[in-house]
């Protein structure tokens, strides 16, 4: 299912998403964090990093960061997350279901419905495609990005310093393992909540 067809989401809720910024900043400055950053009036259409992403606890910091950011985002997170009554709430969150195990042309769809979107769109993609330990980032993000002709954000939680928001933009080139080296390169001063999982090789 591509990001363009899914339902209205919890960023686009009257009456909810107002209060929601409101609430998520407050928390956020309760628990000591900062946000950093702001989302360039070019990247309202992109594909974002996530990144560490090492534990459960991402998602919820992500969205209320998204909310303090004033974003607009999807997600992708494993097909099991969407199965039963937890279903309509993860879509309503903005999440779209992965099926891991079959080759879907996620790729194609993701970069298209980028491609398409009359409005803002920000899809979310965590390069280490799972919160337990793995020795290969992903590059799927990389390929959206260049297929849609949209900018990468590199955004991030830094568990240590407590801080999250976004980096710089990166615009995809002819190399994908270039611009990997500059991803890496970015996010090596970040921990994540259980940085023994963050693998930057």
């Amino acid at each position: 299912m591509s990001p363009a067809t899914e339902s209205r989401t919890i960023f686009d809720t009257p009456v909810v998403a107002p209060l929601l910024k409101r609430l998520s900043l407050g928390w956020l400055r309760v628990r000591g964090w900062q946000v950093q950053g702001a989302l360039a009036p070019e990247a309202a259409r992109s594909v974002v990093i996530a990144a560490p992403h090492t534990s459960n606890w991402d998602l919820p910091y992500t969205l209320m960061a998204a909310f303090a950011l004033g974003m607009h985002i999807r997600w992708m997170g494993k097909a099991s997350l969407f199965r039963g009554p937890a279903g309509p709430v993860m879509r309503w969150l903005g999440g779209i279901a992965v099926d891991r195990s079959r080759n879907t042309g996620l790729v194609a769809a993701s970069a298209a419905a980028l491609a398409q979107a009359e409005g803002a769109l920000q899809l979310v993609v965590p390069p280490e495609g799972t919160r337990g330990r793995t020795r290969h980032w992903k590059t799927g993000f990389w390929h959206i990005a260049r297929e849609a002709r949209v900018p990468v954000v590199l955004a991030y939680l830094d568990y240590e310093r407590r801080v999250c928001g976004l980096g710089p933009l990166l615009r995809p080139g002819e190399e994908v393992e270039a611009d990997m080296v500059t991803v890496k390169a970015f996010y090596a001063p970040f921990k994540g909540l259980r940085p023994d999982l963050f693998d930057q090789s």
